[in-house]
């Protein structure tokens, strides 16, 4: 699939953009809060990403009865949730240290995902059969929701908010915009995974619902949390 290929590469460089222009902009003091982390954090971010995006990817597949090896960006962030805040435990460090990875993570959604939308039904990542107007054809002559696009806008608009908040230094979008990301981009998630054709594995639910769910109650948790401290 060279076009989703194309479309990766155009989102890692649009991501790595964004990520240089903010850190310049607002974001060199929020980025310094990783330093405390060295080499180990850089580490357990990658790890963790990797893991959980192929090992949840690929088990979704199996459970939808597709078995094959596939990766999946909720998958990734749960990954390396996990994993950052494992080593932050065992490094002492507290406090959101991810606000400096809210404007890579939306860009590269809001690009990457039109890359999965042009490659089609071999990507599975496409929506169910629907008869609304703005269903497309992926290949198989039956118009389809294109979920691709609607979290492609979700976190496109996600990131225009999020640009103006960092640049106003809105004080609570500073101390909590990574918890905002995650709440936002696992809520969209939720919704369009009804309109996805992923094996249900409780009820109406996929393993995707079940994944967005717990990100969503571990983003609420973590933002209430924080404001409790910083009134404190």
């Amino acid at each position: 699939m060279v076009i989703h290929t194309l479309f990766d590469m155009l989102a890692a460089v649009a991501s790595l953009s964004v990520t240089a222009f903010c850190y310049r902009w607002r974001l060199a003091d929020a980025a310094k809060r990783i330093d405390a982390g060295g080499a180990g954090y850089v580490a357990a971010l990658l790890l963790g990403a990797a893991a959980g995006g192929y090992g949840l990817g690929s088990l979704n597949m199996v459970l939808s009865g597709t078995p094959m090896v596939a990766r999946s960006i909720v998958g990734a962030l749960v990954g390396a949730i996990l994993a950052i805040e494992l080593f932050k435990h065992w490094r002492g460090i507290t406090g959101s240290t991810g606000l400096i990875f809210v404007p890579a993570f939306a860009t590269t959604v809001f690009v990457g995902r039109w890359g999965c939308f042009f490659a089609g039904l071999a990507d599975e990542t496409h929506g169910t059969p629907t008869g609304l107007p703005w269903g497309v054809d992926m290949g198989d002559g039956i118009p389809r929701h294109p979920v691709q696009l609607y979290e492609s806008i979700t976190m496109g608009l996600f990131l225009a908010v999020a640009l103006v908040l960092i640049g106003r230094r809105q004080p609570w979008f500073m101390r909590n915009g990574f918890y905002a990301l995650v709440l936002v981009y696992a809520g969209q998630r939720f919704l369009w995974e009804f309109l996805k054709p992923y094996g249900a594995v409780l009820g109406p639910f996929n393993l995707f619902h079940l994944v967005c769910a717990a990100l969503v109650a571990y983003a609420a948790w973590m933002a209430w949390g924080s404001d409790g401290r910083a009134a404190s």
